[in-house]
């Protein structure tokens, strides 16, 4: 049976080209298509796992898509709004409902600020509520990705990784988004930690009705977490279907490798 909801993200054929210059000359030969005329869609409330290599432009498609890039060509709608004409104010509006998890941890967070003061930040940059308001939703924040109140004036660099990545993910729910980009977040964390954090993430998206695109390489991540699975080579989607059809029936010569990779 088809899904008929209207789709929170609609992406059609996106591009992007980045340019590699050598000193004042721009060879053209010399630029790379990075992502080469995408289309998907991101249903409301699902999870669209996006796999491929290293180098596929899988965070590149993911970063497009929250509009941290710009693309070379196409178009994103992010629930019926033309994401490409809005900035300004109505970009930052909108840039509330759609956040990012990174893959380090560690890189992604501020060494020089607190827990407390790292998840209160978006709060307090969208000038929501008051001091003590913004307090109170940071420890509130904090509980809800299973953080002990004792952490929150710590320093990321006194924190383990999955701590660390717990505070990424307070941060990227503190504006209460509808759409998360999960760039490979498990990817730096121990195996133990691993399943820790993914069902973290499937609980926070019960509760609080999160939209995924979950970046990944790995496919025994995938097949735990995803709804559907698009698979990603050399910059163009290769595959695009239900997690159980991926699994049981790959179409695509690349799918058919990444699935006998796996130990």
């Amino acid at each position: 049976m088809s899904d008929e909801r209207k789709p929170l993200v609609a992406a059609e054929h996106l591009s992007k080209v980045f340019r590699r210059r050598r000193g004042l000359i721009e060879r053209t030969s010399d630029d790379v298509r990075a992502v080469d005329d995408v289309s998907l869609h991101v249903r409301p409330g699902e999870t669209l796992a996006l796999v491929g290599e290293s180098g596929s432009g899988k965070s590149t498609l993911g970063r497009m898509l929250l509009r941290l890039i710009d693309p070379t060509a196409g178009s994103i709608e992010f629930d019926g709004v033309d994401l490409l004409a809005l900035d300004g104010s109505s970009l930052r509006k909108m840039r509330r409902r759609m956040q990012i998890i990174f893959q380090d941890p560690f890189s992604s967070l501020n060494p020089t600020m607190t827990v407390r003061t790292i998840v209160r930040e978006p709060l307090t940059i969208h000038k929501l509520g008051n001091r003590a308001e913004r307090d109170d939703r940071t420890r509130e924040l904090l509980s809800l990705v299973g953080l002990k109140k004792e952490l929150e004036n710590r320093y990321p660099h006194e924190l383990s990784g999955g701590e660390r990545q717990r505070v990424g993910i307070a941060r990227a729910i503190a504006l209460e988004p509808d759409f998360l980009v999960a760039d490979e977040p498990v990817t730096a964390l121990d195996v133990s930690v691993q399943a820790q954090i993914l069902n973290l993430l499937l609980g926070l998206q019960d509760k609080l009705g999160l939209t995924y695109l979950f970046i990944a390489h790995d496919l025994r991540v995938v097949e735990h977490v995803s709804d559907r699975v698009a698979v990603m080579h050399r910059g163009k989607l290769v595959e695009l279907q239900s997690r159980i059809e991926l699994f049981s029936h790959p179409q695509h010569e690349h799918t058919r490798e990444l699935l006998a990779s796996i130990p």
